[in-house]
């Protein structure tokens, strides 16, 4: 590869992204709760400390301030580069695309649709249209993550991110098996499991991005 190739750019550095956003988003899962009350993390979800009449929803808007622009910033910048590249099969930039448009219904659906009352029952608009974009969320976080693993199979120089595709989506279904299989009372810590999935695999993405996809793009030469 040559050295104009190996020369980081613009949308290199912003790969950085993908790891500020999932700083931001630990920062704000861990210090939020300083600032609600009450607040059981073994037993709540992490959405309750943004809720609308959550104490804690100012604290938790500036501490996830860089996760919210972060993820859309890293995986937009993400399908940007393969797509431009053309890097790999159809199959690999699909899976990617997937994985961008899920960060961007994640992040403009949950800020349209936050829950109206924190750690209460889900049944007016507000909370029921939340939980529709959780639905849409989990099953594009799915389909774009098994095409993912499919192509890291298929691929030699895949299997780096096939494997993290893998870690990804076994640890969000292990947070959503565990959220129904725990007593209620434990609920929060496997929600985390599930959430923590797609913000680290984030940050995967974002690596790969800032070190321009080396292995992918020697393969293509």
């Amino acid at each position: 590869m040559s050295k104009e190739n190996n020369r980081k750019k613009l949308i290199n550095w912003l790969g950085l992204m993908g790891v500020i956003q999932l700083i931001s988003y630990t920062v704000a899962i861990v210090f939020s709760p300083t600032a609600f009350p009450g607040y059981d993390w073994k037993s709540m979800a992490a959405s309750d400390l943004s809720a609308m009449d959550a104490p804690s929803r100012m604290l938790w808007d500036q501490l996830s301030a860089f996760y919210a622009v972060g993820s859309i910033v890293c995986t937009t910048c993400v399908s940007i580069y393969v797509s431009d590249k053309k890097l790999s099969t159809k199959l690999f930039r699909l899976g990617v695309y997937l994985f961008t448009i899920m960060n961007w219904i994640s992040q403009v659906g949950y800020t349209m649709f936050p829950l109206s009352d924190s750690g209460k029952d889900i049944a007016g608009f507000q909370e029921i249209m939340h939980m529709v974009i959780t639905a849409a969320v989990v099953l594009l976080s799915i389909i774009s993550l098994v095409l993912l693993i499919i192509t890291g199979c298929k691929k030699k120089e895949l299997r780096g991110i096939g494997f993290w595709a893998v870690v990804a989506l076994v640890t969000m279904f292990a947070g959503a098996i565990g959220s129904f299989a725990v007593p209620p009372e434990y609920f929060g810590i496997f929600e985390r499991f599930s959430t923590f999935s797609a913000v680290g695999f984030n940050a995967v993405l974002g690596i790969y991005l800032f070190n321009c996809f080396k292995n992918i793009a020697k393969s293509e030469k």
